[in-house]
């Protein structure tokens, strides 16, 4: 749970960073390649071996991360100096919230009992974008044990329309017919 609200703050900070420099995009493309490096195990491995000096991993990342803003690899060697750098993920996807509220796009998560295709997609996001009103951005994820429909949690709201829930809330109302 920490580690969550250290990428909250990171992000939030690099956030005002880029819209006081007019650089949103940029730090979207930088934050990507980042959390690209941070899902990498025997890099991470590398960077946060002791017996590595600071100045040999800093030469090898600005190596190898040459087309990213100065200020994101700053914030790199920060992460990499505090053991953080496998937040680096965490940091991006908070971040990329924060741009998608800044342009006003709500960001929905998504579970299916079966993987959606691109036209479903297309259908799913229209139609929760009738509901809130806004513009949004879905996020999809598979859960056998949902059986059919979809629910969609977007901000603090969940719109359950699954079959598991409607066959619970079917089970709810018998049960207590028969009790009378």
């Amino acid at each position: 749970m920490a580690k969550r609200a250290y990428a909250k703050r990171y992000a939030q900070a690099i956030f005002e960073i880029a819209v006081e420099k007019q650089e949103l995009e940029k730090w979207q493309s930088d934050l990507g390649e980042l959390a690209r490096l941070g899902e990498d195990e025997a890099i991470i491995m590398l960077l946060e071996n002791p017996k590595l000096h600071f100045e040999d991993k800093a030469r090898l990342l600005a190596e190898n991360l040459s087309d990213i803003s100065p200020l994101a690899l700053n914030l790199l060697y920060l992460l990499m100096a505090r053991g953080r750098l496998s937040m680096a993920g965490e940091i991006a996807d908070e971040y990329q919230r924060l741009f998608n509220q800044y342009r006003g796009i709500e960001e929905a998560e998504v579970t299916t009992a079966v993987p959606l295709d691109d036209e479903d997609k297309l259908r799913l996001t229209e139609r929760l974008k009738a509901i809130v009103g806004k513009e949004v951005v879905i996020r999809p994820s598979v859960d056998s044990s949902l059986i059919g429909g979809v629910v969609a949690r977007i901000g603090g709201k969940l719109f359950d329309g699954s079959t598991r829930s409607r066959l619970e809330a079917l089970k709810r109302e018998l049960s207590g017919v028969t009790k009378k």
